[in-house]
């Protein structure tokens, strides 16, 4: 076995090695950018395909001449996918440009592009046999088939549509990355044009190398411009989403026991999110020395939107249950409020209640809300199935029906919102309405802290790892009585 090398074969073998060389370093550079995965998963493909394009011209280069079956068999095989990987590699392009442009009509671009490659594979096949495009000779010598050209017609077919592409969508691009694509395109069609003159040196693989090394070097760097643009934007906003949570926090009652001095009542909240602001609210106010107020309510959607229409629901129902004294006429009120300025056609069900701590008479209105929960004293817990009217927001001049419990001494409240018993697992069921129930009756004989304690402990353990969808909220009162 012996190497028999030109002048032009070592340039072609010395200016390959130098292109593996550069495309190692491209593919250290986009590895260690810190870009999107995607997008480097992307990047890393089409440097892998340019390494592999060059270095099957390298292997080439080297059993250029050697002969023995087992070479031609090896310089075939490697000559085919070395021309293949050229089409794969203006294909990838093509991808790039399309899916960075985004334009319309994209699944006609691709099905040209795939024809075009389907072609170029199967004029590479009749090669094997014809030798049109390129053959070897008995001592196993590379040689350029009379029609060597069409080895290039499907690489430059979609790289002329590149440039199309490239003109049309030019506003998609930033200026360095429009440059960059450019010099890619132009560079390997210069270099074609250079080696149809003098062939014996391979300018394409010149040309193709370092304008991709360019052009990746280009686009890593804008990406990464981005990407960290786009952290410093995220991070932005998780200190916004987490004041907006402190904001939110502070506007519900959340330091218990919440009246030390008042022994009538013992009452216990908890609100917790979904996501980092939540749409649910509870509240408890005096009215007058004798008169407490209970609310608890859920609005519509998540996140920031309904937090922000929470907080004026809540101010909302306070300020009129304070002027009304009255559940029925504070919920009517509320709701025409609110429907005069819904744009967005949120809505909120509200479950409101007055109760009087001398007489432990509970006044109340439901609109749209989760039935209450009550126990007597020796008893147990149950739902009470109260009259619901429409909820707030849905549409202005609603009536509301309202209705009383008597509280004796030792019974308990307990409110909450579709959170708790639409708590879902992994296999897609319900807490629903019995366990929660059962959940309850658990910790009947406890404190109202420990009702909402034992009550999130059985959630949790329905749930398990499954993630959390709604809000969960909820109160619970227990009435003392006056002494």
């Amino acid at each position: 076995m012996q190497f028999d090398m030109s002048i032009g074969n070592l340039i072609n073998t010395v200016m390959i090695a130098i292109g593996i060389g550069v495309c190692g370093l491209s593919l250290v550079q986009v590895g260690k950018a810190p870009i999107e995965k995607q997008s480097r998963k992307y990047l890393m493909v089409f440097l892998w395909m340019i390494l592999g394009y060059i270095t099957l011209h390298l292997v080439r280069e080297l059993l250029n001449g050697i002969e023995g079956n087992a070479i031609l068999i090896s310089m075939r095989v490697d000559t085919f996918f070395e021309f293949l990987l050229s089409a794969l590699m203006a294909l990838m392009l093509s991808q790039m440009i399309l899916f960075a442009a985004n334009p319309k009509g994209i699944k006609w671009f691709l099905i040209g592009f795939l024809t075009l490659l389907a072609a170029h594979t199967a004029l590479l096949i009749a090669s094997q046999f014809n030798g049109m495009m390129y053959y070897f000779d008995d001592a196993n010598v590379y040689h350029r088939g009379s029609l060597y050209l069409l080895s290039n017609l499907a690489p430059v077919a979609m790289m002329l549509v590149d440039m199309y592409l490239l003109i049309r969508y030019r506003r998609n691009f930033g200026k360095n990355v429009l440059i960059a694509f450019w010099i890619y395109l132009i560079s390997p069609l210069v270099a074609v044009g250079i080696q149809a003159a003098y062939s014996e040196v391979q300018f394409v693989i010149l040309g193709t190398v370092g304008s991709s090394a360019y052009m990746f070097g280009v686009i890593s760097r804008d990406l990464t411009k981005k990407y960290e643009e786009q952290q410093v934007a995220a991070g932005r906003l998780d200190a916004e989403l987490s004041m907006a949570t402190r904001i939110q926090a502070d506007m519900l009652p959340s330091i218990f026991p919440a009246f030390p001095n008042r022994t009538e009542f013992d009452v216990y909240a908890s609100m917790t999110p979904a996501k980092e602001v939540g749409g649910d609210f509870y509240d408890f106010f005096f009215i007058d020395d004798d008169l407490l107020g209970l609310v608890i309510a859920d609005v519509s959607g998540k996140g920031v939107p309904a937090a922000l229409f929470m907080m004026a629901a809540k101010i909302l129902v306070q300020n009129y249950a304070m002027m009304y004294r009255n559940p029925k006429a504070a919920l009517e009120a509320a709701n025409n409020q609110i429907c005069q300025s819904n744009r967005e056609d949120m809505f909120v069900t509200v479950w409101l209640g007055i109760l009087d701590l001398k007489t432990g008479v509970l006044t109340a209105s439901n609109a749209g809300h989760e039935y209450p929960v009550v126990k007597k004293p020796d008893g147990e817990f149950e739902f009470y199935q109260d009259k619901h009217g429409l909820v707030i927001g849905g549409m202005e001049g609603v009536r509301y029906k309202q209705y009383e419990i008597k509280l004796d001494r030792g019974a308990m409240l307990f409110l909450f919102t579709d959170g708790v018993a639409e708590a879902t697992n992994a296999n897609k069921e319900l807490f629903g309405p019995d366990r929660l129930l059962t959940a309850l009756n658990s910790v009947k004989d406890g404190s109202p802290k420990d009702v909402l304690k034992g009550v999130e402990q059985a959630v949790s353990a329905f749930v398990e790892d499954a993630p959390q969808f709604d809000d969960l909220t909820m109160l619970c009162l227990k009435y003392n009585g006056k002494e």
